[in-house]
């Protein structure tokens, strides 16, 4: 067991957040004489030193362009590179690791999938099922799509809880050739249940797409028992480095694609007639790739399964019914939580409005106590719309953590309200 997990005597597992925090450098930090409570990390989460030292130790002693050197820098740079793929895909069950294609974020991820496999698949009056969930990276690569294809886009909705409303999915999919969804909503925290998806796509003819930059971080994940097609993530939002994203696919549909973008390392061979591309998955990685990156993602993911993501996802539960209970407790009926009340029902993400004001004004209140939120649209606009909202407070919650976070939180959050005259 980690040292920084404790066992119970209900036989359960519990993390040790005084003794995480320890290795987080930038939750030592103080603002104003107060600990800086950090509840950003649906957007980035903050780096253990075993990442920072990954990287900087790569810079430092192994730093190379890889792939092509055969000096010993050049080969350590090169071994580093791969055993984050090696990492990644035992991280996420994948079949093989030739089916883990690195990118410089998520974003570029959903783009890859839906300019490369989209392009060559779809063609006019084609549909591509999308749900109001998802982020803009899971929507915009498809409506330009839509613009230059002529494809049409169909909506999943959501119920007031801010879950996905599947009364008419099986409509939605007839005929269609792409289901694009996130395995967990980056605004109301609502957690997929991907393998069903997957299987009503498949029933229907069509592939899916799961965005699940917010899942991968906080639970177990298994490609294989998702049945899924394609599947991206980031680093940054699983203590790893930004600059990195990861995009998985089945073997035989990355084989099928055509490459995304041209250039160096994704070649096998270039003429003046043409070129021949490399195999997955250097087909998909043109130009000098992430190397001290994908060295720091190998450390985080060693972190977080030292902690084990059952762990992880238990703590995550815990906190979350703590944080529903006592903003609700608190604050009463001056605060408007959105998403599940169930807390298995979703991850640590909260966005709510403190009734009357803007999200900005929040944040800025709570940041004056060192309180660390994420005010505004959060990349889902057409979700913000369908609330009947310009924009909400999010805080979000990780491995580092606690009580005393959602006590800070609540407190800074009541001072809030009282200074705009709730009269709490």
């Amino acid at each position: 067991m980690s040292d920084l997990a404790t066992g119970t005597s209900d036989g359960t597992t519990t993390l040790d957040v005084a003794e995480i925090r320890k290795d987080f450098p930038a939750l030592q930090l103080e603002q104003d004489g107060r600990r800086v409570v950090f509840l950003d990390s649906a957007a980035s989460s903050q780096h253990p030193t075993q990442v920072i030292e990954a990287m900087s130790e790569l810079y430092s002693h192994s730093y190379a362009n890889v792939h092509r050197g055969v000096y010993q820098m050049a080969e350590r740079a090169t071994n580093a590179y791969e055993q984050a793929r090696t990492d990644t895909a035992r991280f996420i069950n994948a079949p093989s690791v030739s089916e883990v294609v690195f990118t410089k974020n998520a974003t570029e991820a959903l783009n890859l999938v839906a300019h490369s496999w989209g392009r060559t698949n779809l063609a006019e009056g084609d549909a591509v099922v999308v749900s109001l969930l998802e982020h803009h990276a899971n929507i915009v690569p498809w409506q330009m799509l839509a613009a230059e294809k002529g494809i049409e886009i169909r909506w999943i909705g959501v119920t007031d809880d801010g879950r996905l409303d599947l009364t008419d999915l099986d409509t939605l999919l007839d005929g269609a050739k792409m289901l694009a969804v996130t395995a967990m909503s980056n605004v109301t925290g609502a957690v997929s249940d991907v393998r069903a998806l997957a299987d009503a796509a498949h029933a229907a003819g069509a592939l899916i797409c799961v965005d699940a930059c917010q899942y991968v971080p906080h639970l177990p994940t298994d490609v294989q028992a998702w049945d899924a097609d394609f599947v991206a993530f980031s680093a940054h939002k699983l203590l790893g480095p930004s600059g990195l994203g990861v995009l998985w696919g089945r073997r035989e549909l990355l084989d099928a694609m055509p490459p995304f973008l041209g250039g160096g390392g994704m070649i096998l061979n270039v003429t003046t007639e043409g070129f021949v591309p490399d195999e997955v998955p250097g087909k998909f990685e043109a130009g000098t790739p992430p190397i001290a990156e994908a060295a720091g993602l190998s450390a985080a993911i060693a972190y977080l399964e030292d902690l084990g993501m059952e762990n992880v996802r238990r703590h995550e539960v815990e906190l979350t019914a703590y944080a529903l209970r006592t903003l609700r407790e608190r604050l009463g009926e001056k605060l408007r939580l959105i998403g599940p009340a169930e807390p298995a029902a979703r991850g640590g993400v909260l966005s709510f409005e403190l009734v009357g004001v803007h999200a900005h004004d929040v944040s800025q209140m709570l940041d004056e106590h060192a309180v660390c939120i994420r005010p505004g649209h959060h990349c889902a606009k057409p979700l913000m719309k369908e609330f009947g909202v310009v924009a909400t407070a999010r805080a979000s919650f990780y491995v580092y953590n606690d009580t005393d976070d959602v006590d800070a939180l609540a407190d800074a959050l009541v001072a809030a309200a009282e200074f705009f005259d709730f009269g709490l």
